[in-house]
């Protein structure tokens, strides 16, 4: 994978549901999501804020996957 793309809050947030998390609390801005294995998350959803490259490959560090493994969908 060449480039990591900027995503909006809500794609990372879809992404994140199609990989099995749930959104177990928000908080302000902050939506914390959570696997059934015990992995969490927090996605930032600030109103015309994207996810950043460093944040999405953040988001993907916590969650024990790689920028690519998060982008392609987990049923194919």
């Amino acid at each position: 994978m060449g480039q990591i793309p900027v995503l909006k809050p809500i794609e990372v947030i879809r992404l994140l549901e199609k990989h099995g998390f749930i959104m177990i609390r928000k908080r302000g801005s902050h939506c914390q999501f959570k696997h059934i294995d015990g992995r969490q998350t927090t996605v930032p959803d600030h109103k015309g804020r994207d996810i950043s490259p460093n944040l999405l490959r953040q988001i993907a560090k916590d969650i024990g996957l790689t920028v690519s493994e998060l982008l392609k969908d987990p049923n194919s």
